[in-house]
């Protein structure tokens, strides 16, 4: 059974979150204060903490501060925000001060925050293997070793998806917006290059119709991934074969995504192998 630290001063968001997540088969203890969270995680293991920015006595920003610096609190514990204030400036700064994630309580309902929480513990789940599987063949890492161009404007989701293919062994190059990605795309040699949709500059779209137009005899892979697209624009995309792959942001993990990277080039691998009759 999940263990799960929820704070929350507000008693009645409380009480919705804490009989939502039992429903659910995990085990909740809920605090209200930011000193109360020090204290109790001496007292008890999480697997996780769902840690509201707006606490009393001491802030979500300075627990969090607290956590990731005092030699006291376990390393790895794993901390993920639920907060109100989410904006990209909130969810940087958080991410800079050792955060594991982020979850805006104005987007979700109790039902898609637990369906978040859960995506989230899988994630975790996912990088300890993975961790555990660099550490006895680092090998793989450099078999896998592929440069990638990673264009988004947004900081936090370049910090989370950028890291997360870095740690897994790709080296990175990081644009912020469109015109700057095509010039890098044009300029360098990229094994693929993933792209947001909506971004200053030039938007997605364009940009991989003019990295097509470029490209005589090279085929960059490229996947595209967005916050808004539809289902009828993804399969337009699909079906047009201007990307390869196409990923909505609130339905993939940074891990996921290194999975499918990493599960991409290996099918290209085999393709490479397979006898031509």
């Amino acid at each position: 059974m999940v263990k799960l630290l929820l704070v929350e001063d507000d008693p009645f968001i409380a009480e919705i979150y804490k009989k939502k997540f039992t429903s659910s088969g995990f085990d909740v203890v809920n605090v209200v204060t930011g000193k109360a969270v020090l204290k109790e995680i001496l007292v008890q293991k999480f697997d996780l903490i769902l840690l509201d920015l707006v606490i009393p006595e001491m802030g979500g920003m300075e627990v969090l501060k607290e956590l990731r610096t005092n030699k006291e609190y376990d390393p790895n514990l794993k901390i993920v925000v639920f907060s109100n204030l989410s904006s990209s400036e909130d969810r940087e700064e958080c991410l800079k001060l050792g955060a594991n994630g982020f979850i805006s309580k104005t987007e979700f309902s109790p039902s898609e925050v637990v369906a978040e929480v859960n995506r989230f513990l899988t994630q975790f789940s996912e990088q300890n293997k993975n961790a555990t599987r660099q550490s006895q063949a680092p090998e793989e890492r450099i078999v896998l070793g592929k440069k990638i161009l990673l264009i988004e404007d947004e900081a936090v989701f370049i910090d989370m998806f950028g890291k997360r293919l870095t740690d897994e062994g790709y080296t990175v190059t990081a644009c912020s917006d469109g015109t700057s990605g095509l010039q890098a795309a044009l300029d360098g040699t990229f094994d693929l290059v993933i792209t947001d949709v909506m971004m200053p500059g030039m938007d997605g779209r364009e940009l991989v119709k003019k990295l097509k137009e470029a490209e005589s005899e090279n085929n960059t892979p490229i996947f595209i991934f967005s916050a808004s697209l539809d289902d009828m624009t993804v399969k337009e995309i699909i079906d047009s074969k201007i990307a390869n792959k196409v990923f909505l942001k609130n339905q993939i993990t940074p891990s996921d995504l290194a999975y499918a990277v990493n599960d991409f080039f290996k099918a290209q691998e085999t393709d490479t192998k397979k006898p031509t009759l």
